[in-house]
């Protein structure tokens, strides 16, 4: 299965002393997929942009050495990577503080003109995106994108969305407008019930899933930290435990993790309990470390279940 993952990755800087490291939603998912699918025969793509300065050669030399395929990365002259610093709680809990206003990715998302490289069915059965990769194209661009994406999905492609929602990059109602036009034709949504929460008040997580069922999303996984998570579908309902963690250190790409090891069991043939219970424990592993990206060593393989 030939899968693509779209949005924008930065420098992170986190510990004490500061440690540079880089991350971004959709490009954690991206490099957990391809870890776990690396005896696939086609790599998992990333789409993005970076500029052509040290720590943007750095970034896609490390993705390459992790198999991700970087041919629709754009190389942008003169400008630089985003960048963010993670503040954490004695609990793992983490703030961020951003600079990506002028950020190569941002500026890309805001010009391109033809989302065909991006979508070619040839080159693409599943495209991965999340509520940021969305809040990054200005309104007009990212109207024109969702009409792409239809498009995408009307010739047999995929769509798997994820709704991190980042209050600091774009308005709510914004985010609403995009997500409602989304979910309408998303084939996986993994939603994360604090960010429906800030986004639509909803606390309930059965009421989060059957809107977005409701919207015609065909699958639903609707996440809640340590508490189970709730799956939803035309012929499933129910909850899936989180795994214990003896110490959180980072919370950082807990649910990026699990996006990764929940859609790589699916890819793999394994029902919604197994794909959830591989994202719970790629998760907790995560959780245990600090920065977004643990050691390839540290990484729990997709068990296949009884």
């Amino acid at each position: 299965m030939r899968i693509a993952c779209l949005g924008e990755c930065m420098i992170e800087l986190s510990g004490s002393p500061l440690e540079r490291r880089f991350g971004g939603d959709t490009l954690n998912t991206a490099l957990y997929l391809a870890r776990l699918l690396s005896s696939e025969p086609e790599p998992v793509a990333y789409i993005s942009a970076l500029g052509d300065d040290p720590l943007s050669r750095d970034m896609l030399a490390r993705w390459r050495e992790e198999g991700l395929d970087t041919e629709r990365v754009a190389v942008r002259p003169g400008e630089l990577p985003g960048l963010y610093l993670v503040e954490l709680d004695p609990d793992g809990e983490r703030r961020f503080f951003y600079w990506r206003d002028n950020s190569a990715a941002r500026r890309h998302f805001a010009t391109v003109e033809d989302f065909t490289p991006w979508l070619d069915r040839r080159r693409t059965d599943a495209l991965y995106l999340s509520g940021i990769s969305l809040a990054l194209f200005p309104g007009q661009r990212r109207e024109a994108f969702l009409d792409a994406l239809e498009g995408f999905r009307a010739e047999g492609g995929q769509l798997w969305y994820d709704n991190n929602f980042r209050p600091a990059l774009w308005h709510a109602a914004e985010a609403r407008a995009a997500q409602e036009r989304m979910l309408a034709m998303t084939d996986i949504a993994l939603l994360t019930l604090d960010d429906e929460c800030q986004l639509h008040g909803l606390r309930d997580a059965a009421r989060v899933a059957r809107n977005a069922l409701d919207s015609g999303c065909g699958e639903v996984v609707v996440k809640r930290g340590a508490e189970p998570c709730l799956l939803a579908g035309p012929d499933h309902w129910l909850e899936v435990p989180a795994q214990s963690v003896p110490r959180v250190v980072d919370t950082c790409a807990a649910g990026d993790a699990f996006a990764a090891a929940y859609l790589a069991s699916r890819i793999q043939g394994l029902d919604e309990r197994h794909a959830a219970e591989n994202g719970h424990r790629l998760a907790a592993t995560v959780i245990g470390h600090f920065g977004a990206i643990i050691p390839r060593g540290s990484m729990p393989g997709i068990d296949p279940g009884g």
